[in-house]
């Protein structure tokens, strides 16, 4: 069933008038649809901290933190912990600036990181820990880790025998098929690096990129969007510029168009990008490589942090969005307009394929109190709908989110959002707009009870070795009370993303290869299911599997890609 066929909804139509034509506009001065869609629900009114990174993990936790030299957090640390490491304490801390919260109880508890995670960066790694990179000071070269457990006895690690060769603030990270990590980039670091680290040799490699693409005064290249693509090779984009990186061999494969319209995407011009779906229907060959295609929305005109830091001038951010097939023999990016103006935007992949654009800003550029009129309506973006009906405007939070606000999918479909504008010692009467310490979810139109007799809810997944291996096959058993043949049904499997600074690193998506779907009983069936093709497409590790059916996805179940 079709969004615009939604009884729920309702169709507004109107004009979209924007400040400055640009003939590679696919659109240009269409009409848009603005509909009223799904709900917020604030979770918690304050976890303590301000959630400026966040990362989903395997045990359906979800770990948030922030920085640790603004002052004492709202959080006390247990058992009478204090924090020493950091230089920057003083007087000694014995609050909390990371928690770990509990999805299935709204709940959350207290853990201790030692060095400052301001602005770092992160991924899991293919056994599902969170490694953790970098920061500010004591924490700019430090590596940490932390493993998922089911009880409270897991906690930060800092890795005594692994440290960064460069100082690592702004960087980004990406899991690759051999489970290495790159972290590519930062401030004033123009290579890219390794973990884990190999003892016998510097695995630090100077990447000219970086330096063509930064600005003197604003830099604009900070937190590189990192895409591993299906041939191996990691698509980087920085500014309004993106190469294929062989990393292996430290050379540029090729060099993609400029994209177009001028504005910058990057921090502080920050914007943010996506690897949309890898479709693997049809696809059985190894060698074979589906379609890989990038988008990239919102950011600000080149000079909008200088004008917003220094002059409190706040000028329109970016209203377009570029896509980019980077399998193409001659890829060139079409350009598109968003209803919304956006800043310091986060953009998450959906089990249904579909994209969900939030938080951030109609004016500014990221910083504090460098943006203004926050942006509380998140946007819906169906890749593969008519050109003039994909953005589907809906409901608005009540929350500003602002800079070093994040977002992240849930493993039941929910969009959880926190953080914002964290000012010096927790300020919570900042102006224009306070430190926020709440947490709240997103409920998307497919959660609404009215779906609830097309929603899948999986039974049983039926692995050998208790993996979804490359290439095999494999068996989802789900019920369904309505399950409509001519509708259609699709597994998904989605890694969750390291969400900060409007990138979600390691966020991926692939649609697996359904063969067939067997009827088991009246409301039970089983979709027989290939694996995805090689590790380039899935690297190993842990993702969340969703049966969508009508467009309407189960709760996901996770599975470990091996």
């Amino acid at each position: 069933m079709a969004i615009k066929n939604h009884p729920f909804f309702i169709f507004l139509f109107v004009f979209y008038i924007f400040m400055s034509f640009s003939p590679e506009i696919a659109h240009a001065g269409s009409y848009l649809s603005t509909i009223t869609g799904g709900n917020w629900v604030v979770l918690q009114e304050s976890i303590g901290i301000s959630a400026m990174h966040m990362q989903v993990l395997r045990n359906n936790k979800v770990i948030m933190f922030d920085r640790t030299d603004f002052g004492r957090s709202n959080l006390s640390l247990p058992d009478g912990k204090c924090r020493y490491k950091d230089e920057a304490v003083k007087p000694k801390d014995c609050t909390a600036h990371a928690v770990l919260y509990d999805i299935a109880s709204n709940t959350f508890r207290p853990l201790m990181v030692q060095t400052d995670t301001w602005c770092s960066s992160g991924s899991l790694d293919s056994s599902g820990n969170l490694i953790q990179t970098g920061g500010y000071k004591a924490g700019e070269a430090v590596i940490r880790s932390f493993t998922p457990c089911d009880d409270d006895s897991c906690d930060w690690v800092e890795l005594s025998n692994q440290v960064l060769w460069n100082r690592r603030w702004y960087a980004s990270n990406q899991l690759l098929p051999d489970g290495r990590i790159i972290i590519v980039g930062g401030r004033r670091a123009f290579t890219y690096e390794f973990y884990p680290k190999n003892p016998q040799e510097r695995d630090n490699f100077t990447l000219p990129f970086l330096i063509h693409t930064r600005d003197p005064q604003e830099e604009i290249n900070l937190y590189p969007f990192l895409h591993l693509l299906p041939d191996g090779n990691l698509f980087i984009f920085a500014n309004n510029r993106s190469i294929s990186l062989d990393y292996k061999r430290n050379k540029v494969i090729k060099e993609y168009p400029v994209m177009p319209v001028g504005d910058r995407r990057n921090y502080p011009c920050t914007g943010s990008s996506v690897l949309l779906p890898l479709r693997l229907t049809g696809i059985t060959n190894v060698t074979d490589h589906p379609e890989a295609e990038v988008m990239i929305c919102g950011g600000a005109q080149k000079g909008a942090y200088i004008k917003s830091n220094y002059l409190h001038i706040y000028g329109q951010a970016s209203t377009t969005c570029g896509r980019l097939k980077v399998t193409d023999p001659k890829p060139e990016w079409v350009m598109e307009l968003m209803p919304i103006p956006r800043i310091m935007n986060d953009m998450l992949l959906l089990p249904t394929g579909d994209l969900i654009i939030i938080n951030g800003a109609t004016n500014g550029s990221a910083g504090w109190n460098d943006a203004m009129n926050p942006v509380y309506n998140p946007v819906l973006y169906q890749p593969d709908e008519d050109p003039t009906r994909r953005f589907v405007v809906l409901s608005s939070s009540k929350i500003a989110r602002l800079y070093h606000s994040t977002a992240a999918l849930l493993p039941d479909g929910r969009i959880l959002v926190g953080g914002s504008n964290p000012h010096q010692g927790y300020n919570m009467t900042g102006k224009p707009y306070p430190t926020e310490l709440s947490l709240e979810a997103f409920y998307l139109h497919y959660l609404d009870p009215q779906y609830a007799y097309l929603r899948p809810s999986i039974l049983t997944v039926e692995l050998s070795d208790r993996a979804v291996s490359y290439g095999e096959l494999f068996s989802v058993t789900f019920v369904c009370s309505s399950y409509r043949l001519d509708l259609g049904v699709s597994v998904t499997v989605i890694a969750p993303s390291f969400t900060t600074h409007s990138f979600g690193m390691n966020q991926r998506m692939v649609v697996l290869n359904v063969v067939s779907v067997v009827q088991l009983s009246m409301f039970a069936y089983k979709a027989n299911v290939i694996g995805p093709i090689n590790v380039n497409v899935a690297p190993p590790g842990y993702y969340m599997m969703f049966v969508v059916h009508a467009g309407i996805p189960s709760n996901a179940v996770w599975v470990n890609v091996c």
